[in-house]
């Protein structure tokens, strides 16, 4: 069984309107993106550099995570959310690296639908994952290799008990949600806040699991968590 999946309510209280769509993607195939797959990507580049003209952190999608990352203490212009830090290497002109199959579907869907998008594997020992607050014993690994960390007081973070998965809400993942060609079991999470309506999550949702079922297989299942509905337990495989 996949791990168990919750949000803290006091995520509900101080972002009110907060949803985070899960789609949970078990039995994959990862490896090298395909031809099609990298020409969607390349072609929602384009079509973002269309729609999004002038300074990216004015967008209304953009601004909502800047100010939400103030609530908490993180400065926009020197943590950004993952949104705003690919939108911006979109718009200067760069063609996103392909990575695997799993991340290059997170970021095709997370430029078309201007909301961060997080790919995580399932914890293979499974726990309580669980996106909160901070608290004293947290723990961070970083990516690039360097020492664990602890997250400042007070920050939005994603967590597999007190080992910390992503800092800053979506600003930057661990060592430990790398993506391999081994991994066979994902979580998509699909932040929205309050200016996002429920059918752009939906559909973000359905957009990934046929991405999934197109050039990853395996078996999909998704669910919205939010205030009243804030915790799922996913199915067997």
């Amino acid at each position: 069984m996949a791990a168990d999946y919750r949000i803290d309510a006091e995520i509900f209280r101080l972002y009110p309107g907060y949803r985070r769509g899960l789609v949970l993607g078990q039995q994959l195939r990862n490896g090298p993106s395909g031809a099609g797959l990298i020409e969607s990507l390349r072609a929602q580049e384009a079509e973002l550099r269309e729609r999004v003209r002038g300074n990216p952190a004015e967008h209304p999608r953009i601004a909502a995570w800047r100010e939400a990352y103030r609530r908490f203490g993180a400065r926009p212009s020197d943590f950004r959310s993952s949104i705003e830090a690919l939108a911006r290497r979109v718009l200067r002109g760069d063609a996103l690296p392909g990575i695997n199959a799993l991340v290059d579907i997170g970021n095709l869907i997370s430029l078309r639908y201007l909301v961060p998008v997080g790919v995580h594997p399932v914890p293979a020992a499974g726990g309580m994952l669980c996106l909160r607050l901070s608290e004293p014993t947290d723990s961070f690994l970083p990516p690039d290799g360097a020492a664990a960390e602890a997250p400042e007081k007070g920050e939005v973070v994603f967590a597999l008990e007190s080992t910390i998965l992503t800092r800053r809400w979506t600003w930057r993942q661990s060592a430990l949600t790398l993506t391999h060609p081994a991994t066979t079991a994902v979580f998509f999470n699909i932040d929205a806040l309050q200016d996002v309506p429920d059918a752009d999550i939906d559909a973000a949702a359905r957009d990934i699991g046929q991405l999934l079922r197109e050039h990853c297989g395996g078996d999909v299942h998704s669910t919205v968590l939010r205030e009243n509905a804030s915790s799922w337990r996913p199915p067997s495989r």
